[in-house]
């Protein structure tokens, strides 16, 4: 078999190729190079980058074999996002990566600008001796006011607490008890422009936060306050920042990022008290790295067709430990259930019933919703475009979970509504410490098959012969049944599920449908 393409298109970590391993091929270009970029991408499966390449509309519509897209890095200013999901292209990251990196680096910054280490540094190197003049301040007893306070936030809070700090810190939307437990205190932003000896920025670049520490709110700091910026370019107003430090409004200021980046000429760089960095918040071995094998290892996962749980455009949250089993199973069912449809699908309903109902299942939506358009389209179906495959055709879907399931300790259930008007409903369960997948409901027939990759299904009137009848017809076939069960209502229907070795040919099934007068009969793969 060809192995899988993979297109490294930026310069990544000799631990990044190893950590891919053996089963892909490896191909190269200068991804920042358009003429080299487009045909490269042509026929890959996927590409990795960091922020020179630009992965946008027209080299996602080149790519036409392309899966995932993997960043290693953070920020995804340089992948439209959008696109990939369009096509159906897992876009993924390394969001932990550099965390560790960026916070050191923020509390360097803030402790070179509170010490005049760039200016002093630069003033002996000049071979001057000026200590008078580059007296800083100490930060021990100051308040520390930290603006965004996710996974970066929190590790320069805990690296400034030993310092002696007072941390204070705006974020609408973590919890002031949470905070409260890292000895954070919550206020607004006002209160923490007013309050705040230093500042430093941890927020993601969106329209909400672009121009966020503008002229405004420069004019609510202290005169002696020290920003620091490591997180995104824009967030600070740098013609309002550059104004307030000519004016004496702001003491210092530590910039690792700015709005237009490359950026080598900002008025900013002709103040003394400013240290400029040419964003480095990433730039150590060990970022790099960890960032090279963490998107090595997604896209195994997802070249392999699983789900990606740093994927940024997959719909479906966390991917917890004891949803793992089940996330399989739910595409399984979803497969058979469509399986089973004899018009157009017009609404989906999952249901996560029992001790999975304490998780987090909206996972569990996307998996069945892959099974169910893998019968529907000819276009590969995966975890990122299977929702938009639904909302393109007008498919209702619909995610519901309680904790009450009267036969099973966790059942899984997906419900098909057709155009016109009829439902077909399968449920599932996993079972014992190897996870066995298992069908246990089918249109309301209680059975209790595994789940294989060959299965057919019968319906037919209760009558006795039928399954000697069934086992002929396949025996002489050589068809070979790994197990059946025949489940009967009250009204004299019945309902048989098959597992065998083989898939039974359509004169196979036809020649049985006919020989038990079947009212229906499927044939399934899973393969």
């Amino acid at each position: 078999m060809t192995k899988p393409r993979v297109l490294i298109a930026e310069e990544l970590s000799p631990a990044t190729i190893e950590a891919l391993g053996p089963d892909f091929e490896v191909v190269n270009c200068d991804g920042a190079n358009r003429d080299e970029l487009l045909p490269a991408i042509a026929d890959v499966d996927a590409i990795l980058v960091r922020s020179a390449t630009q992965v946008d509309a027209e080299a996602i519509a080149a790519a036409k074999n392309l899966k995932v897209i993997a960043r290693a890095g953070v920020g995804l200013d340089n992948v439209d996002i959008k696109a990939a999901t369009q096509a159906g292209v897992m876009v993924v990251n390394a969001p932990t990566s550099n965390i560790v990196s960026a916070a050191e680096l923020a509390v360097a910054l803030l402790l070179a600008s509170a010490r005049n280490v760039v200016p002093a540094s630069s003033a002996l190197r000049n071979g001057e001796w000026k200590r008078s003049k580059y007296t800083g301040v100490e930060v021990t007893d100051k308040t520390v006011g930290i603006v965004g306070l996710g996974r970066i936030g929190i590790l320069v809070a805990q690296r400034l607490s030993a310092f002696g700090v007072k941390l204070i810190a705006y974020d609408p939307y973590v919890q002031p008890a949470r905070a409260a437990q890292l000895g954070i205190r919550m206020v607004t932003l006002d209160e923490l422009l007013a309050e705040s000896d230093f500042i430093t920025i941890h927020l993601p670049k969106t329209p909400e936060t672009v121009g966020l520490i503008g002229e405004e709110q420069l004019a609510k700091v202290k005169p002696t306050v020290h920003i620091i910026n490591a997180a995104r370019g824009g967030i600070i107003d740098e013609a309002a920042l550059y104004t307030a430090m000519v004016e004496g409004r702001v003491a210092g200021a530590g910039l690792d990022v700015y709005a237009k980046e490359p950026c080598t000429d900002s008025p900013l760089f002709a103040l003394e008290n400013v240290v400029g960095l040419p964003h480095l918040g990433a730039s150590t071995d060990e970022a790099q790295e960890k960032a090279g094998i963490a998107v090595a290892k997604s896209v195994r996962l997802a070249l392999s067709g699983e789900l990606v749980p740093d994927a940024v455009n997959v719909q479906g949250g966390q991917l917890e430990e004891a949803i793992k089993p089940v996330l399989p199973l739910a595409e399984q069912i979803g497969n058979i259930a469509c399986s089973l449809a004899g018009t157009a699908v017009e609404r989906v309903d999952v249901e996560a019933l029992g001790e999975i109902a304490d998780h987090d299942v909206r996972v569990l939506e996307l998996s069945a919703l892959k099974g169910v358009f893998q019968k529907l389209v000819h276009d590969p179906v995966s975890f990122v475009n299977a929702p938009v495959l639904a909302e393109q055709r007008g498919v209702e879907v619909a995610l519901t979970s309680d904790r009450t399931s009267e036969d099973h300790r966790s059942l899984l259930r997906v419900t098909l509504t057709l155009t016109d008007g009829a439902k077909v409903s399968v449920a599932g369960t996993i079972t014992g410490p190897r996870h066995v997948a298992k069908v246990v409901e089918v249109d309301g027939f209680d059975v209790d098959v595994p789940v294989s990759e060959h299965m057919a299904i019968l319906r037919y009137p209760d009558r006795p012969g039928v399954v000697g009848t069934v086992g002929q017809i396949l025996g002489d076939a050589g068809v070979n049944i790994g197990g059946m069960q025949v489940s009967r209502d009250d009204e004299g229907h019945a309902l048989a599920i098959l597992t065998v070795d083989t898939a039974i040919a359509p004169a196979q099934l036809a020649a049985i449908v006919a020989a038990i007068q079947a009212t229906a009969g499927t044939s399934i793969d899973l393969a």
